[in-house]
């Protein structure tokens, strides 16, 4: 009988799992045949009947929403609408990519905040990640690469700023909240945003396909599952491997797009790519050396919903 494998092990493997699972969700998206505001309605109102499962069996259950909870599920879903706006207007590359600038845009925050004197190692990661963001930014790719690929790019990054709110908010209501509780209510309060969207930009709501509903089906099974894995795995592995790790959602959303979609990626995109998300990962050690906290990348909320439903202990969100 073969030996179980070692804790580390399993929390990689669920990490992993997790990172590669959230990669499909800018995928989803293009195929949702529905607005991108109305395709983040159908995400959370398929992802609220599990994340309420799931509540049940926490050790605080549903509960009642906190204020900050609510403000929690705005930012996110104003993050979400600009970010699926962002894959429909430019390539999903570089909306991923982009996109994965919020823990730099976060840890800066914080320490002008705290008016703390960032180290050295933290400006010249934040050159590299804004230097390979920009780089991207300006590349002139092949056909493919979106209706309006620079205010695409604009929308992707600008998420960034909201993802940051969401950060802050989620990290003051899981001071007295399990994580499914918090995305819960947050996942609730973010329906009406999507949805008041959507109708004021003139979208169509109902998807026009049976492969457009499968596609909504997945995001909100992708919201829960994905995010869930890696919700599990926070806490349980050393940050260094957290942040590389996660960072395998753009390299699985730039490879699906281009077996998809046709989505080519050219030389100067892929080194902005990569000087870009080594930008995010520098940023994260700079700012915890040593500590096992894990970061605040671009893939989503921090939902339990992994196949090991254990929600606790959740340093920071991780989002879709």
């Amino acid at each position: 009988m073969p030996a179980a494998p070692a804790p580390s092990a399993r929390a990689f493997a669920v990490l992993l799992f997790g990172a590669c699972v959230v990669g499909f969700a800018p995928i989803l998206v293009r195929v949702s045949d529905t607005g991108p505001a109305a395709a983040g309605f159908w995400r959370f109102l398929f992802a609220a009947p599990l994340l309420l499962l799931l509540s049940l069996k926490a050790s605080d259950g549903p509960g009642r929403p906190r204020p900050v909870m609510l403000l929690a599920g705005v930012l996110i879903a104003t993050d979400l609408a600009f970010w699926h706006y962002g894959i429909v207007l430019t390539s999903v590359a570089n909306a991923t990519v982009l996109s994965n600038l919020t823990p730099v845009v976060v840890t800066l925050a914080v320490w002008v905040m705290t008016r703390e004197r960032p180290s050295r190692l933290f400006l010249l990661a934040l050159t590299l990640a804004l230097g390979g963001a920009v780089t991207m930014a300006l590349a002139r790719g092949g056909g493919g690469q979106g209706a309006d690929p620079p205010l695409g790019n604009l929308f992707s990054a600008v998420t960034a700023l909201f993802y940051g709110g969401y950060f802050v908010a989620v990290r003051q209501a899981r001071a007295s909240a399990s994580a499914t509780r918090v995305m819960l209510w947050s996942t609730l309060a973010g329906l009406p945003v999507f949805l008041i969207a959507a109708l004021v930009l003139g979208e169509p709501i109902l998807p026009a396909s049976r492969e457009g509903w499968a596609a909504c089906l997945g995001l909100g099974v992708m919201h829960v599952a994905g995010q869930g894995s890696i919700a599990w795995a926070l806490g349980r592995l050393p940050a260094p491997t957290v942040a590389v790790v996660v960072l395998v959602q753009p390299v699985v959303a730039a490879a699906l797009s281009w077996a998809l979609f046709g989505e080519p990626v050219t030389a100067v995109q892929a080194l902005g790519a990569a000087v870009a998300l080594f930008g995010v990962v520098l940023a994260q050690l700079a700012a915890a050396p040593g500590a096992r906290a894990s970061p605040a990348t671009k893939t989503g909320g921090a939902p339990s919903g992994a196949p090991p439903v254990e929600l606790e202990p959740l340093s920071k969100p991780i989002r879709p």
